[in-house]
């Protein structure tokens, strides 16, 4: 099975599109071949990262990769693969469009009724529920700011409508409409504008009745649109709750000392490292999230690109005294 490219490159799946191009910078430069010569285990870690991102690494590329992997599971379940949610655009990697269709159809390629062997004129009926189309998940993403102010986006919206030319009635009939291979139904796209309400929060879910796929002879699904929050920089959400980064030295974290971050709303905060801290450590500053929320803060091993002569003296002593 193929490394889930979410765990690769070490973001959450309700991760912002810039988080994944951060995270992703981040682990390519640690892990360049330039940077680690003739360690295999590095090129073969560099390789999945690459590999990751092109599944992921754009908004395009994401939606068809997450689109494929809810098709994937609700085949593995069994039923019907619509009935959960289905993401805008044609999949890929695997499943053939109309197969997939003709499932959520009702199974027949062809789109005729089938005879019944009593009488040739009568209909095969399969019993059962409304109909109605599939819904569609996708995710948009805004600054911390327009979530507390509330914006409008701009969603490229595909999913299936009514066939313009047979209007749905060549679906599960002997009408034949060339233009939507008598499905019924035809993929169409379009813009439209998302209203985020204001003091919107990460992961919160809005649905648009009736703009998910259509069905030629019930009632359309829904969109459900999930927003996420860009944390930015040095920041990532994890179950909800804002983390920052705090890079500090290895001595401040051997010795003890103080550390200046600006923090989401813009603030200059000068926070106290412990003596003794550790790598993955962390405090909670209330009111410093976003929109006043309580603000994590994580203290990481500050990176050096190059050190001077003195430095590097301070360094060989310390490994002198076994540190």
């Amino acid at each position: 099975m193929a490394d889930d490219p979410y765990r690769v490159l070490g973001v959450s799946k309700d991760a912002t599109d810039a988080e994944i191009k951060r995270s992703y910078r981040k682990l390519a430069r640690q892990y360049h071949p330039d940077r680690n010569p003739g360690d295999a285990a590095a090129e073969e870690q560099f390789k999945s990262i690459q590999s990751s991102y092109e599944q992921i690494g754009t908004a395009s590329a994401r939606k068809e990769y997450d689109q494929q992997r809810r098709m994937e599971e609700m085949f593995s379940r069994g039923g019907n693969p619509f009935r959960g949610g289905f993401g805008g655009g044609g999949p890929s990697g695997g499943f053939d469009f109309s197969e997939i269709l003709n499932q959520f159809m009702g199974g027949r390629g062809d789109g005729r009724f089938e005879q019944s062997s009593r009488n040739p004129r009568s209909i095969s009926q399969e019993p059962t529920q409304a109909a109605r189309g599939p819904d569609i998940s996708a995710g948009i993403d805004i600054t911390l700011s327009q979530a507390i102010s509330g914006t409008k986006v701009e969603f490229g919206h595909s999913r299936l409508r009514i066939c313009s030319k047979c209007k749905g009635e060549s679906y599960r009939s002997r009408r034949r409409c060339q233009q939507c291979n008598s499905k019924g139904v035809e993929t169409r796209s379009s813009t439209i504008t998302v209203t985020v309400p204001a003091n919107a929060e990460h992961g919160q879910q809005l649905r648009l009745k009736k703009m998910g796929h259509e069905h030629p002879q019930g009632e359309p699904g829904d969109l459900q649109i999930t927003i996420r929050l860009d944390a930015e920089e040095g920041r990532r959400w994890e179950g909800g709750k804002l983390v920052q980064e705090v890079p500090v030295t290895y001595s401040s974290m051997i010795l003890g000392g103080k550390v200046r971050i600006t923090t989401p709303l813009g603030k200059r905060v000068q926070i106290d490292i412990p003596e003794g801290t550790r790598i993955g450590d962390r405090r909670r500053l209330a009111g410093h999230g976003h929109d006043g929320g309580p603000l994590d803060i994580e203290f990481v091993l500050k990176e050096t690109k190059s050190f001077t002569d003195e430095q590097l003296d301070a360094v060989k002593r310390l490994s002198d005294a076994g540190l």
